[in-house]
């Protein structure tokens, strides 16, 4: 036989753990001075991963890994960073390996190093090595960046032959691929990586997968969800997990709630439910007229416990997205729609509060719980609205006492909203309907009810709640945070306000009482979307905080996210925090996530970010399908954003956006003035302002990327040509003459 590394591997293959030196060498007839070679290729392919030598000095294969290569971080278990290969082609899932970073070890030392730690999502080059019990361990040789950049586009055909439009809005041109897969057609969405080639004046890029038709139904939320990395498939392991799991039982502090007639109001679509509410009459002689509310949480903590594949997988995403026509959970199914889901009459893990107010609408109490409750009836906003109305239908009509306690209770805790004066803007929120072939069948303005504002106050008050007790408990947690708007914002709210005939004064302390005043204004103006938007940009962006109290836009002192534990990873930070802080159960913080609290925090205000872009995206793409066939069509419209190469525009039909370029408004030049937020003509002094009533007409839309162009139809307001100044141009005139003499 032939001394090669192959054959050497196949014979340590046929038996694992038996063959030593000496064994392996008779088994493939080597003898003499072959053996020294022999001992010398064992030697590399041990060095090299692709083989294990045991305590025994015994041989295995290692299950293919090199000595070197680029390893993910995926997790952190128990302290210690876990990690993945990059590229793995190997059978089955990749192999999970113990990342050792002397960064890391450096830095608990007190020395310093030139590189960074490596933390969950990060690179490196690292060095395989595996243990006698078999385990590969890497060591980090160098931290990498973020890897060779895929981008998706369409692959399409035009007169020049194959071309790739990319989906992102930033990039503007086209790439020629340098070949074509024979299975790719015309519209085909693609994953490709641009090289440092050009051809002509096109960048070549190299195809890496197909994806699918980017005519297919649920193409713009696929696009969208891919260009801003939005995972969507669960590992098998975290799926496994979840279908393995149980209700919990009735006992220690988990107390027996289903007696309590709680209720769910949601969204007509929905298709998980995590809130559930009931309010009575306080009995109390001392609190007449009083109320006490119940808010029921889906208890997501006795089924994620900490450190497990459903942990770090949901701490990975962070919250869910909701796309127009799909929704991407945070948890699988079998615990978004099914264990976790407040459904009617199953018994459901909940943590609940207890809250007291008085006549006025200031709470006096509340009490945190941990039970099993049942919901009693699951009813859409249009339908407890109805009941709200005295009309009550066949589902509302069971549970018609209920709902009227429920209201009744809304009426006195929206005393207390309306005294403590929150951030009261109301913009228009539409909904793109999209039909069984993935295609827009209409968008529509959501209707905004007393139910919708029942629910948001019975669920801030519930927040409240829970960041008091664990600010008064000093109990380690993650809390909303919304600053006051920066004095820049505020300067640019105030610069623009009289463009549209209004101000805002510099000069006073901004709160939500005089922001609120604005608004009334604006709706007396017919101004309230235009003015809405303008504050609502003026406003500080909301984070996740450990170390940050305080919410503007709520005008509050303490709150937190405890609402919404299914499809927001701070809510379950949240419940394992007041699990803590009252003794409510041994599954609340884990020491690892209390050590990492602010790098959690930052991460899902990351996440939180990205899936909103990504609902923006896919809206905008579905959108600009709807209107792909009305190009010529002219729609009404607002300016909704001034800036020195154009006009932003909001269709008043679909809240579309889109853009008119300046130099299309007209014969002449229009000048940007920032400080009345217009475009001015340099020769009329014709102006475009800021939230000003416009027509249009659509020029161009790419459903690709959502991308609107369009037309001004409406004439400019008019101005005063401004003064020439003749002195001016007279010197301008003389210096350009001398100027002539002395060249001559």
């Amino acid at each position: 036989m032939k001394l090669t590394r192959h054959n050497i591997l196949d014979e340590i293959k046929t038996r694992p753990d038996f063959y030593d030196n000496k064994k392996l060498a008779r088994a493939m007839g080597v003898k003499g001075e072959d053996r020294r070679e022999l001992r010398q290729l064992l030697r590399q392919l041990v060095e090299d991963g692709a083989i294990i030598i045991s305590s025994r000095k015994t041989y295995r294969e290692s299950d293919a890994l090199p000595g070197v290569m680029v390893i993910k971080a995926t997790k952190i278990d128990d302290g210690d960073l876990i990690g993945e290969p990059e590229t793995w082609k190997g059978e089955g899932n990749p192999p999970q390996l113990l990342i050792f970073d002397t960064a890391n070890r450096d830095k608990k030392r007190g020395s310093r190093s030139n590189r960074d730690t490596l933390k969950v999502g990060d690179r490196a080059l690292c060095r395989i090595k595996v243990r006698d019990n078999g385990e590969p361990v890497a060591t980090v040789m160098k931290k990498l960046g973020s890897g060779p950049s895929a981008n998706l586009g369409v692959l399409y055909k035009g007169g020049r032959g194959w071309r790739i439009q990319p989906v992102s809005k930033k990039v503007r041109h086209d790439y020629k691929p340098a070949s074509v897969p024979d299975e790719a057609e015309d519209q085909d969405l693609v994953w490709f990586q641009a090289s440092r080639k050009n051809q002509g004046d096109l960048r070549i890029a190299n195809i890496t997968e197909i994806i699918g038709s980017a005519k297919g139904g649920k193409s713009a939320s696929l696009i969208s969800l891919n260009e801003n990395d939005i995972r969507v498939i669960f590992p098998d392991e975290v799926t496994d997990q979840a279908k393995a799991l149980k209700l919990p039982k009735i006992e220690g502090a988990r107390e027996d709630l289903r007696d309590l007639p709680l209720i769910t109001i949601d969204p007509v679509d929905a298709k998980d439910f995590d809130d559930a509410i009931f309010a009575h009459l306080d009995k109390d002689p001392d609190n007449v007229d009083g109320w006490v509310c119940w808010v029921a949480i889906a208890d997501v903590s006795a089924f994620v416990t900490p450190g497990s594949a459903l942990d770090v997988e949901a701490r990975e995403r962070g919250n869910s997205v909701y796309l127009p026509d799909v929704v991407v959970p945070m948890l699988p199914h079998e615990l978004s729609s099914n264990l976790c889901s407040l459904r009617p009459n199953e018994d459901r893990a909940c943590m609940a509060v207890r809250m007291v107010f008085d006549k006025t609408g200031m709470k006096r109490k509340h009490t945190f719980k941990r039970g099993m409750m049942r919901s009693h009836a699951r009813l859409t906003y249009g339908q407890a609205q109805e009941a709200f109305e005295g009309n009550a239908g066949e589902a509302a009509e069971p549970v018609l006492d209920i709902l009227q306690d429920i209201y009744a209770a809304y009426a006195t805790l929206k005393k207390g909203r309306d005294t403590r004066a929150p951030l009261a803007i109301e913009l228009p929120e539409r909904r793109v309907h999209i039909n069984e072939n993935g295609e827009v069948s209409g968008i529509t303005v959501r209707d905004r009810f007393d139910a919708h504002k029942l629910i948001e106050e019975f669920m801030v008050q519930a927040n409240v709640c829970a960041a008091e007790s664990l600010a008064e408990t000093k109990t380690p947690a993650i809390v909303r945070f919304h600053d006051v708007p920066s004095g820049e914002k505020l300067k640019g709210l105030s610069d623009f306000l009289p463009a549209l005939d209004m101000s805002f004064s510099m000069g006073e302390r901004a709160t939500t009482t005089r922001l609120n005043k604005l608004l009334a204004q604006a709706v007396k103006k017919d101004l309230s979307e235009t003015v809405g938007m303008a504050v609502l940009r003026s406003q500080s962006q909301a984070v996740y905080s450990t170390d940050k109290s305080g919410h503007f836009g709520l005008n509050l002192t303490d709150y937190a996210h405890f609402t919404s534990p299914i499809r927001r990873y701070a809510d379950l930070i949240v419940h394992r925090s007041l699990i803590d802080a009252f003794q409510l159960g041994d599954d609340g913080m884990d020491k690892e996530s209390a050590s990492r609290l602010q790098e959690i925090a930052e991460h899902i205000s990351a996440t939180e970010r990205k899936a909103m872009v990504a609902e923006r995206d896919a809206k905008d793409r579905y959108i600009a399908a709807y209107l792909a066939d009305r190009v010529g069509v002219e729609f009404g419209a607002r300016i909704t954003g001034v800036t020195n190469f154009g006009l932003f525009i909001t269709l008043d039909e679909t809240g579309a956006d889109g853009l008119i370029i300046a130099r299309g408004l007209g014969h002449e030049f229009y000048q940007f003035d920032e400080k009345q937020r217009a475009l001015i003509g340099t020769e009329s002094g014709d102006t475009y302002r800021f939230g000003r009533a416009v027509t249009v007409e659509l020029e161009e839309a790419t459903p690709v990327t959502g991308g609107l162009m369009f037309k001004m139809i409406s004439k400019p307001e008019k101005g005063k040509a401004p003064k020439r100044n003749h002195r001016s141009a007279s010197a301008h005139k003389s210096r350009g003459a001398k100027h002539k003499r002395k060249r001559r």
